[in-house]
């Protein structure tokens, strides 16, 4: 290893045995350095005008924090659209979400240092004496280990740092006493039953009260972990050591790590997602820098900077190098399987890599971090916010939003390393767009759809504790800040632990001297942070010059999609056949299948079965082309069925006093006016008579240019619409009648026709669950006139409206539209496809037409696909980029509607067919690698 820390751009050296509060604060200090570096490139940002957005960040702060103490306090978190809230046990539940909350007022524990950086210290005062006076830590709720560890234990040290900061400063906190920090010592002791296993890795989850395995726990049985999880609580744990003397925080949390760097796949230096945290045995071997993996990788360098232990610089290292080899391929970064690390393990990247240029900046490595953020950058720009997944060629993949800081966070560091004033102007956008999308008079919504507007009743602890902490930090001089930010280091949840740890109770702060390191390129070991002589050598224009090339990634250009290969073998060789271009009556084709190990089985029903054995390939590199071809197959099977699917559309409140803040994700109809290719409708509504629109209306003078309500129920839904167009009515929304029924558990629901020409109808009909629908109802019972906006995606609020609404009045409103506005999150089912990813393909799926089913059938997609090998031209991996709008990323239900009495859920095909489906190559998955290894 060379020189520890610092390098020839930080203005001197830093020896490896230096005291290691010189490292840390030298990583810092070149972070600094750089600031000066850029004079020219964008258009440097006034003083004036990064005062003024300062402001404005604490304004919506001010926004934020208000309305949870107000509506949610002593609840976890605040939900924006009902302006209540969240209570565990009280709502339904979000399933792994809830996890982190354990009615110990999350919200306010994860906001307290927040309100320091921002220089609300009188706040921050009151908050920490609610925090001793309300706080309970020995709740009976089972709840996330990692979360727990990051957001509460994490609050509390940060809390108590800048607490006895602004002790010895002598104007606030005088009557403090380290409470925060016994607080943290009791939670502290409260996690550790959790690393109670073989290998130290501890359980994913915890009961406050009674621990693991107790029967009152409810918890304990859990076999598997992330790596994540287990390995982001080295800089809480040890930092709770540090303070407070007690080593055994510190001993537990270096032993996980241990574990996991010991479990590494030695010929490829990766990680896997999911770990056994028994046997230590891998149960999702693909790996990356995002969910599932990515603070493991942020904590082994920010433990090196916060303890001084150069293992973990080491360790770093050694996986960063393996990042740069087999994931990087920039400006993406791409999963790939740990044992195959030249073979793409997905064709999609997660919102949570957002991190990886910030903590490549901190590496020192800037040239991939301005590509993968320009990137990154240029998908928030097509869609207002990154997607909580997208695919190579920039689609969305899934399409929350849920307000996630971390893009933010990397565009803080690289300023912070450039200086460039660009930067700058990133983060007016996210202030910007946060204002006018997410932004509710009870806070800020989370997204539920970045592509229709749609929103979710939810904003989550990590919003105030990351989000304006690092968009201030961002506009903020030195001046600004009551305390030197580089004395400081930040957690992954963005609290502040103080460097001068590293010389504190260090009486674990020994080298591991029993692991092998792997011998790497030089150059990944010369400094930690960034050198400004050899970044910007005479150029101040260089990030611009990196960042030019990726201007138009997004809009003008479709990558392909990426497949690793050896170029060895493509030297002059024929490119190895495609999914798109396959044809089962080839022989040509199926010759090479048999060549890769790919079988073709045709089963009794007439369908044709895609099977894949490694171990019959004719060599490994066909193997890999037999497992990429299956991987294709897949997405082009999926990304066939997501065709045929009609994407969301919007109901969107536009009157007062909701001005379109309010957007409601509606199901589409297969009938009547398509509003991706036409204007919007707008209009009052008025509710049809009679209410179930199933005869001709006796109101029509009510309807009459208005768009009518009708319930869904005792007829067809293409008979309403045509009895409420009769009726002069310029659009019509069918509100569920299954009471209760919401978007945010039921999957997205479609109207189908009649089974007749629908041709005559021309006005557009939108479906809306009951609970969405009781919004518009509740409104009207209100206000009395209720404007909306029917579209394929939510439209910029009215600004002649906006400009009426005073911001004096926003609370008076808020009050009076807290009752009408309730929850309108969608849970989108997130299992990931990779740990279920199949190596064999039904090619042949039946289809069923409207005569074949009930008239309240549901018919799944999968059952209304095309042959995907017939249909070659439609879609493909690598082919012409395709209108995001018009692909439908989730699954979605088609309806006749005749009864009110059958469920609307009910889904033709079981569960069981489908994973029974796809055990056979589950095996050949586990086959292959058992012969790799």
């Amino acid at each position: 290893m060379s020189e520890a820390g610092g390098g020839p751009g930080c203005g001197f050296p830093v020896p490896q045995r230096a005291p290691w509060s010189l490292v840390a604060a030298t990583a810092a200090l070149c972070l600094v350095s750089a600031t000066s570096v850029w004079t020219a490139g964008a258009a440097p940002m006034s003083r004036e005008e990064k005062q003024k957005l300062g402001n404005q960040v604490l304004e919506m702060f001010d926004h934020a924090y208000g309305n949870y103490m107000e509506h949610a306090y002593p609840a976890d978190e605040l939900m924006p659209l009902t302006c209540r809230g969240r209570v565990r046990g009280q709502e339904p539940s979000r399933g792994d979400v809830d996890d982190a909350l354990g009615k110990f007022s999350l919200t306010l524990i994860d906001s307290l240092d927040t309100l320091v950086v921002l220089n609300k210290t009188k706040e921050f005062e009151d908050a920490v004496r609610k925090v001793l006076r309300d706080v309970n830590l020995d709740n009976d709720v089972v709840v996330s280990v990692f979360e727990t560890n990051i957001r509460v234990l994490g609050g509390l040290l940060g809390g108590h740092s800048l607490a006895i900061m602004l002790k010895e400063k002598g104007e606030y906190m005088q009557w403090y006493n380290d409470e925060l920090l016994q607080m943290a010592k009791q939670l502290g002791y409260k996690l550790l039953p959790a690393f109670n296993t073989t290998s130290g890795l501890p359980y994913p989850r915890i009961n406050l009260k009674f621990g693991i395995r107790k029967p009152e726990a409810r918890t304990g049985t859990e076999t598997d972990t992330c790596t994540a999880c287990a390995g982001t609580l080295i800089l809480e744990f040890a930092a709770l050591s540090r303070f407070t003397g007690a080593t055994i925080f510190e001993e537990y949390a270096r032993k996980a790590l241990d574990f996991l760097w010991e479990k590494r796949q030695r010929s490829s230096n990766l990680v896997g997602v999911t770990i056994n945290i028994h046997t230590g045995d891998w149960v999702r071997k693909d790996s990356g820098v995002g969910a599932g993996i990515d603070s493991y990788y942020e904590y082994l360098l920010k433990a090196y900077v916060l303890l001084g232990d150069d293992s973990f610089l080491e360790r770093f290292n050694t996986h960063y190098d393996a990042i740069m080899r087999y994931i990087s391929q920039p400006p993406l970064l791409l999963d790939v399987h740990i044992h195959k690390p030249m073979l793409n393990a997905r064709t999609w990247m997660d919102a949570l890599l957002a991190f990886f240029p910030g903590l490549q900046v901190l590496k020192g490595d800037i040239r991939p971090a301005i590509e993968t953020h320009e990137m990154l950058y240029q998908v928030i720009k097509k869609h207002n916010f990154l997607p909580e997944a997208f695919t190579t060629d920039f689609r969305v993949h899934w399409a929350q939003h849920p307000l996630r800081p971390e893009f933010a966070e990397s565009t803080y560091f690289l300023y912070k390393a450039t200086g460039d004033p660009y930067y700058l102007e990133v983060g007016k956008t996210l202030i910007e767009n946060l204002n006018k999308y997410a932004r509710v008079p009870c806070g800020f919504a989370a997204m539920k759809d970045v592509r229709t507007g749609s929103h979710e009743d939810r904003m989550d602890s990590f919003f105030l504790a990351e989000m304006f902490k690092y968009l201030y930090l961002l506009f903020a001089d030195k001046e600004d800040i009551i305390f030197d930010i580089e004395d400081y280091i930040f957690t992954t949840e963005a609290h502040l632990l103080p460097l001068w740890l590293s010389t504190t109770n260090q009486s674990m702060s020994k080298k591991n001297t029993t692991s092998e390191y792997t011998e790497l390129d030089d150059s990944n070991f010369d400094w930690t942070c960034p050198n400004t002589q050899i970044l910007f050598p005479n150029d101040p224009l260089y990030a611009q010059s990196i960042r030019e090339p990726l201007k138009n990634v997004v809009d003008k250009s479709c990558p392909r999609g990426i497949i690793r290969v050896e170029e060895s073998f493509r030297s002059g060789a024929k490119p190895p056949l495609r999914a798109r271009d396959f044809m089962a009556t080839n022989p040509e084709h199926l010759e090479i299948l048999k060549k890769m190990g790919v079988s073709l089985i045709h089963l009794k029903d007439g369908r044709v079965q895609l099977v894949q054995h490694a171990i019959q390939a004719a060599s490994s590199i066909d193997a890999e082309d037999g497992l990429r071809f299956m991987q294709e197959m897949i997405e082009l099977s999926s990304q066939q069925q997501k065709e045929q699917q009609l994407p969301p559309r919007a109901v969107q409140i536009v009157s007062h006093p909701f001005f379109g803040r309010v957007v409601l994700t509606a199901g589409p109809a297969q009938f009547g006016l398509d509003l991706s290719k036409h204007k919007e409708t707008r209009g009052f509504v008025a509710s049809s008579k009679p209410y179930n629109g199933c005869s001709e209306l006796t109101n029509p003078e009510a309807v009459m240019g208005k768009i009518a309500l009708i319930q869904r129920g005792q007829c067809m839904f293409a008979e309403k619409a045509r009895n409420i167009q009769n009726a002069g009515a310029i659009g019509g929304i069918v509100i569920d009648d299954n009471e209760g029924s919401s978007s945010d558990t039921a999957p997205l629901f479609q109207m189908a026709g009649d089974g007749k020409d629908t041709d005559d109808i021309k006005i557009p009909m939108l479906f809306l669950f009951s609970k969405e629908g009781s919004i518009i109802l509740d409104a009207i019972r209100e206000y009395e006139e209720v404007e909306v906006l029917l579209s394929d995606k939510a439209k910029d609020r009215d600004p002649e409206m906006e400009n009426e609404e005073q911001p004096s009045s926003e609370n008076d409103s808020q009050n009076q539209s807290a009752e009408q506005m309730t929850s309108i999150s969608q849970e989108v089912d997130l299992i990931d496809q990779e740990s279920l990813e199949e190596s064999s393909l039904n090619s042949h799926p039946e289809s069923l037409s409207p005569a074949d089913i009930d008239n309240a059938a549901s018919v799944s997609p999968s059952e209304q696909n095309s042959n995907p090998a017939e249909n070659h031209e439609t879609t493909s991996l690598d082919g012409e980029c395709t209108d995001l709008d018009n692909q439908l990323q989730e699954q979605s239900e088609t309806e006749e509607d005749s009864s009110p009495n059958v469920s609307w859920g009910k889904k033709v095909q079981p569960i069981d067919s489908i994973l029974a489906d796809w055990n056979e190559d589950i095996e050949a998955f586990e086959m292959m690698e058992k012969d790799e290894l």
